[in-house]
């Protein structure tokens, strides 16, 4: 624990100072959305590692994907894509918008791309060493 409450999580010599419970929600959020929106026998591929100065996660689907329309506001607060298929489906439009939240408190970023009937890959970019604020 470092002294701002947050840790200090090492892996293969990389440092990334952070508030631990809030990435793991972020990390869990990513991949209960992508288990949720892939297609039955479809697959998921979880890849981390570090470039440039920045630790990097990536998750991928190859489910339903988003509609490009649907892109520029999916880490909006209570938004979500398709109401119809969403009426099914657990949650309440606020879990893309709290991975947001938590990578821009780490210095990070969250960036989307998807491709429909394709499936979705979602990128978390944080500083290495960067400081929860």
């Amino acid at each position: 624990m470092t002294e701002d409450g947050g840790s200090s999580n090492q892996s293969a010599g990389v440092t990334v100072r952070d508030d631990t419970a809030r990435l793991r929600q972020l990390v869990g959020n990513l991949i209960d959305n992508a288990i949720k929106h892939s297609n039955k026998g479809g697959g998921i591929a979880i890849a981390l590692g570090c470039a440039d100065g920045m630790a990097r996660l990536t998750i991928t689907d190859t489910g339903q994907g988003i509609p490009p329309e649907h892109l520029p506001r999916i880490f909006d607060r209570f938004y979500r894509a398709d109401q119809a298929r969403s009426a099914k489906r657990r949650g309440a439009g606020l879990g893309l918008s709290i991975c947001r939240m938590i990578a821009e408190a780490h210095d990070g970023e969250i960036s989307v791309s998807s491709k429909p009937g394709e499936g979705t890959i979602v990128n978390v970019a944080i500083p290495i060493g960067a400081r929860q604020g």
